[in-house]
């Protein structure tokens, strides 16, 4: 929508609201829909072409109402991560479907998708254990446990194995920034000879430092074979899996235990809106499923509903697939991926720009939309430009260490980044590079 379009939409949606206001007494206190009544209502995969505003509007009326918060709330959900799911060419065990076992989840971050997966490991873990060793206590058994993931992972993976009060390891990476097989393999065996029980790995699939993938299909089997839950947090990459030419970076998946992404994060849903799917959801609902009476309900055990209660750690829930749906169906499958193509285009056309200045080194591999970069010298020259770039407030930029150097981040993110927005950052770069390095050449 352009700024005109919006205003009118947006004045469209208050009149809607204050009609259903005014008119509430109209409805139904409590919807007479049957379990499963939403799945038929709509189409089973996102569509392929934009569609029209007005549309979208109708079928709230006709999908939504009827099944007012709750039923709709949750069958939404559960038929949008399909959609995503589908969208990405995830392995169908990942999708809920009509009766599969895994399925789909909101959650509210990342964060939180890791330490779900954490703490569910922990308990099948747990269970796993106590079957095999039955001369050693939960509490035995916990202090031996011990999870794994990159050097180069986020920081909230370290803060889950805290919250879960289990150990965490940082497995090296390659000289590409990535896990290999060979890395794990060494690091379980000195852990297992020392009486250690390994029981969970986070993958990464574009770190938050440079976007490295770690390597799925060597680190994959090994975990299978381990009885090691391996979670893989695709926070910012996941979202180019739905173009084909980027799908092959999600290959190992089907090794995987539970997978993440955010779509607020480069699928223009709005914060926050993180997917995260299962290949069996009883591991979450064997660590989660806590049934007080007052939230008890007919269908309980029928099978029929999905209980996302269990699913997370929160009870309440926002009503997140709403904005996922209307996102879906206004871009449609390609106006999104011609959004992320975009957005790959612009960071290795500033790639190029600071490979035709050879005062600038890239540090990383360009595999999406960002780029790692560094003036050629020191870290302390690095920083103080840095600081003159933030400090200028034209543009702004976020560092990382790689292999102990100090390095730039320059990252494509905004939904109406264009070419010159490229052309104009890398100038003022270039200008204030030039300014520090005069300074830095006079003072000698």
């Amino acid at each position: 929508m352009d700024a005109a379009e919006f205003r009118r939409r947006g004045k469209e949606m208050v009149d809607y609201i204050a009609d259903y206001l005014e008119q509430i007494e109209k409805r139904q206190v409590y919807p007479d829909v049957e379990p499963g009544y939403l799945r038929p209502l709509i189409p089973d995969s996102a569509p392929e072409e934009p569609e029209r505003f007005e549309d979208i509007l109708q079928d709230v009326e006709r999908v939504i109402m009827p099944g007012a918060s709750s039923p709709a709330c949750t069958e939404l959900e559960t038929v949008m991560l399909d959609w995503l799911g589908k969208m990405i060419n995830l392995p169908p065990q990942f999708l809920a479907g009509k009766d599969g076992e895994g399925g789909g989840v909101i959650q509210e971050s990342f964060s939180q998708a890791t330490l779900v997966a954490l703490l569910a490991a922990r308990t099948k873990a747990i269970h796993r254990v106590q079957r095999e060793k039955r001369e050693l206590t939960q509490g035995e058994i916990i202090g031996r446990l011990v999870a794994y993931t990159s050097d180069q992972a986020h920081f909230s993976v370290e803060k889950a194995g805290l919250i879960a009060g289990v150990k965490i390891k940082e497995v090296p990476t390659d000289d590409k920034f990535a896990v290999r097989g060979s890395a794990l393999r060494k690091i379980l065996d000195q852990d297992k000879a020392a009486g250690l029980i390994p029981f969970f790995f986070c993958a990464t699939l574009g770190t938050t430092t440079c976007c490295s993938f770690d390597k799925l299909p060597e680190l994959g089997p090994m975990c299978n074979a381990e009885n090691i839950w391996m979670h893989i947090d695709a926070a910012y990459a996941g979202s180019s899996f739905i173009c084909p030419e980027f799908r092959h970076l999600l290959n190992g998946v089907e090794f995987a235990d539970s997978f993440n992404f955010n779509p607020h994060k480069w699928l223009l849903v709005n914060f926050d809106c993180s997917t995260m799917w299962v290949k069996k959801r009883t591991d979450l609902t064997c660590a989660f499923k806590i049934d007080p009476v007052y939230l008890k309900h007919d269908h309980q055990e029928s099978g029929l509903i999905t209980d996302y209660r269990h699913w997370q750690i929160p009870l309440g829930r926002r009503f997140r697939s709403l904005k996922m749906w209307f996102v879906f169906r206004m871009y449609g499958v390609k106006g999104l991926q011609e959004y992320i193509r975009k957005h790959v285009k612009l960071a290795h056309e500033f790639k190029d720009l600071v490979l035709q200045d050879d005062r600038f080194e890239i540090c990383a591999d360009v595999v999406l939309g960002l780029v790692c970069f560094r003036l050629k010298g020191t870290n302390e020259l690095n920083e103080a430009l840095l600081k003159s770039i933030n400090n200028a407030r034209k543009i702004h930029l976020v560092p990382c260490r790689l292999k102990g150097k100090f390095v730039l981040r320059f990252s494509i993110c905004a939904r109406t980044a264009e070419s010159a927005h490229v052309q104009f950052a890398w100038k003022h770069i270039v200008m204030l590079a030039s300014e520090l390095l005069k300074a830095q050449k006079q003072q000698q």
